[in-house]
């Protein structure tokens, strides 16, 4: 059983920067790929940003450029640093966990988190 907390969240202008943690417990985080996707309302849940257990980073276009995804093994941690926000980018954000490599499909991911809302006003 993986448990995911995400944190960072929050309200910011455009172009402004936010940077994203997620936590996770469990063995064997290394193994797994991390990702984040966003849910904006009324929309459904999409793909952002992963970090394949091989050390790959793989990126929506939407975000390409200015998000960055970073892990540190040690602390069973992944991040998603975004700059250059948008009011398009409003949503919630979710942490997930996969045993496929860089896969951009929801359904691929077994674990989530409870997610954490991003905000960019115009």
């Amino acid at each position: 059983q993986v448990q995911l907390v995400e944190s960072g969240g929050g309200l910011v202008q455009a172009g402004g920067s936010l940077r994203l943690s997620c936590a996770a417990s469990g063995r064997f985080f290394s193994t797994y790929t991390m990702a984040w996707f966003r849910q904006a309302p009324g929309k459904e849940r999409e793909f952002a940003a992963a970090f394949g257990w091989n050390g790959v980073t793989y990126y929506a276009d939407s975000v390409k450029g200015r998000f960055s995804i970073s892990r540190d093994n040690a602390k069973n941690t992944v991040y998603l640093q975004m700059n250059g926000l948008k009011p398009e980018d409003t949503a919630v954000y979710y942490c997930g966990v996969s045993n496929s490599l860089g896969s951009s499909t929801s359904n691929d991911y077994d674990y989530w988190g409870q997610g954490t809302q991003v905000t960019g006003s115009s």
